[in-house]
């Protein structure tokens, strides 16, 4: 049985439990539940706040944990990171008041920086040699500088409308972060067999999320030059058409390149073009 630390609520909680659940773990969860078992994956969830799962999953409590990496870092927990998710992506960044004047990092000498990140602020601030002082506040740390608390903030930054709100500029990215898993250093070899089971599980997702089944009709004289074009996988399906002279092409094409050759398509004849999306993926 492999327990899973997931945040108990926000984003990442939402985030993190549509991907177990793109991943067959199926749960049933209550409202104040804080530990339920999946019905058909060797697993259970713990729900926990944000930043007590690093020490959780280090010292042992739960084997692995979906965490921002920015909590793994401030927290220095002896945890490793075994996928990096791609989602519930942030920054972690220094802002000021708009009306401040600001002529780089030596602003922020003798300022005094609101933050709930301390150690990784004193971190960018030792690498840098600035001398500011650190106040540390949990939540609402962007009020501070209306209330004279600080001259700044050091806070996490999605959308950046939370700054907007309260006037102020976003001026230094110190950190980007994601949602990460961590494990624990000492899984037994059962517990290190169902991860790696997750993980692929996981792995397969990821890759069909980066790709899109192309179907196509294309006559039977630009076969060749059109398969020229379109990277699949290995090679396209190809099967004819009651059309004398076509036949309808099938491909796996990652849907960055999808928008710079469908023009060349085009012009080699290929018709009726179908983009569809690809649940899972296994290569």
């Amino acid at each position: 049985m492999l327990r899973i630390a997931v945040q108990s609520k926000g984003r990442l909680n939402e985030d993190s439990m549509k991907l177990l659940e793109e991943v067959g773990v199926k749960l049933s969860v209550g409202k104040r539940q804080l530990l339920t078992r999946s019905s058909n994956f060797p697993s259970e969830i713990l729900f926990l706040r944000d930043d007590d799962i690093p020490k959780t999953v280090a010292d042992g409590i739960a084997d692995v944990g979906i965490v921002g990496e920015n909590e793994l870092v401030e927290k220095n927990a002896n945890a490793k990171i075994v996928k990096r998710l791609g989602f519930s992506n942030c920054r972690l960044s220094l802002a000021i008041p708009k009306e401040a004047d600001y002529n780089g990092l030596e602003w922020f000498n003798g300022k005094k920086i609101a933050t709930s990140y301390p150690e990784i602020l004193t971190a960018f601030l030792k690498k840098n040699n600035l001398n500011a002082k650190i106040f540390v506040i949990s939540g609402s740390v962007e009020i501070s500088p209306e209330i004279g608390v600080a001259d700044a903030i050091f806070d996490i930054v999605s959308s950046g409308s939370t700054l907007v709100a309260h006037r102020l500029n976003e001026v230094e990215v110190v950190m980007k972060s994601e949602a990460v898993m961590i494990a624990n250093n000492d899984l037994t070899s059962e517990k290190q067999t169902i991860l790696e089971e997750l993980l692929f599980r996981i792995e397969t997702v990821q890759e069909a999320a980066q790709k899109k089944y192309i179907l196509m009709n294309v006559p039977n004289d630009k076969i060749k030059d059109i398969v020229e074009i379109l990277p699949g996988i290995k090679a396209p399906t190809i099967m004819p058409l009651v059309r004398d002279g076509w036949s309808s092409l099938h491909t796996v094409l990652d849907e960055k390149r999808f928008w710079e050759i469908i023009g060349k398509l085009k012009q080699l004849g290929a018709e009726g073009v179908l983009v569809l999306p690809i649940e899972k993926m296994i290569l």
